[in-house]
């Protein structure tokens, strides 16, 4: 019974301990401004003023991270923004 909990309480801590994956959205000459900002709001389900924060952050900064999770989540986002047209990447967030 004992051993039976180690395990649960090891795998509680390894699946807390996992760091967290972002995707990183970054500015290109090709996109506009405005479809960036309907990327985000049909993608990510971002209202018109926060997609438009993310879009300018994208726009003024180079890049902006506009999901965080799962790897495998983060995965998936990274392949819709390139299905999108958009430079997308997935990197690692250090746990806070």
């Amino acid at each position: 019974m004992q051993e039976a909990q180690k395990v649960e309480s090891s795998l509680e801590t390894n699946r807390f301990s996992a760091p967290n994956w972002a995707t990183i959205v970054w500015n290109d000459p090709i996109n506009t401004m405005q479809y960036v900002e309907t990327v985000f709001m049909r993608h990510f389900g971002y209202s018109q003023a926060n997609a438009h924060a993310l879009m300018m952050r994208v726009h003024v900064e180079g890049s902006a991270q506009v999901s965080q999770g799962a790897k495998e989540r983060m995965e998936a986002d990274v392949l819709a923004m390139h299905g999108f047209g958009l430079r997308a990447t997935i990197e690692p967030v250090e746990n806070a």
